[in-house]
């Protein structure tokens, strides 16, 4: 899919996001800017309850906020239908999740299609498709065997696969390394770090783990619902970082 868009690849601009229960509103965000330019990789951290899946999940248009804007590779989701956000999500969006989330009676090449399915490729192309993310996981020689025949760290491959097989314009991860061993975590984090720096991928991460973090480019945290600067990253012009309470370079 060809990226012809211009400007910042994600802007949120003075984000709220509350959930309701009974008659208690629970704030989750709070007035949160952020601009993510294209080819950048953002590591969110913050403790658990402050809002990082949350957030992760309005950029990937997966929930609306309670106000405020979102604009995802120039398209501002708040006007876009659910029918037409589907589309756009299947478009534009790469999802990794901690849990890997293969159907387990499909192979690696099946699960990796899956996404293509919704596109009007042909087969033939379909297959292309697939077999290219897969080399690029290095699994083309598991495409046959099912997630039961493969490890945690393959798994979380064959999702990557998965995620990029449609070319999307951002990489969502959520704790992508959370379910892993020392060494597959290493290796996933190798292959985002690629994905990045050789093919260029936007990629905003959710992670619990200062090792993950250290991987990406920039760092910024919520605490309480607001985002607020990485402390072990260097700063640089790809990334602006706002609050309620101002702007932090």
């Amino acid at each position: 899919m060809e990226q012809t868009f211009q400007g910042p690849a994600v802007v949120v601009r003075d984000l709220y996001k509350e959930f309701y229960r009974d008659k208690l509103t629970i704030p989750v965000l709070m007035g949160t800017n952020l601009q993510v330019e294209r080819g950048d990789y953002l590591a969110l951290m913050g403790p658990s309850g402050s809002g990082k899946t949350t957030l992760l999940n309005l950029i990937a248009g997966l929930d609306r906020p309670t106000r405020g804007e979102v604009v995802v590779a120039g398209d501002d989701l708040s006007r876009l239908s659910e029918s037409a956000l589907a589309r756009w999500r299947s478009q534009h969006i790469g999802f990794i999740f901690q849990l890997y989330n293969l159907i387990p009676v499909l192979t690696a090449f099946e699960n990796v299609e899956l996404p293509l399915l919704l596109t009007p490729l042909s087969k033939r192309e379909r297959a292309e498709h697939v077999r290219t993310g897969l080399e690029i996981v290095g699994l083309a020689d598991r495409m046959d065997h099912y997630p039961r025949q493969l490890s945690g760290g393959q798994e979380q491959r064959v999702a990557i696969a998965r995620a990029i097989v449609n070319d999307p314009v951002l990489l969502v991860a959520d704790e992508p390394t959370g379910d892993l061993d020392a060494k597959s975590a290493r290796e996933i984090l190798d292959l985002l770090g690629r994905l990045n720096g050789e093919f260029g991928k936007t990629i905003v991460m959710v992670t619990h783990d200062p090792h993950a973090a250290e991987r990406a480019k920039k760092l910024v945290h919520l605490e309480k619902g607001i985002l607020v600067d990485g402390t072990n990253q260097p700063k640089s012009e790809g990334i602006q970082v706002e609050t309620s309470q101002g702007i932090k370079a």
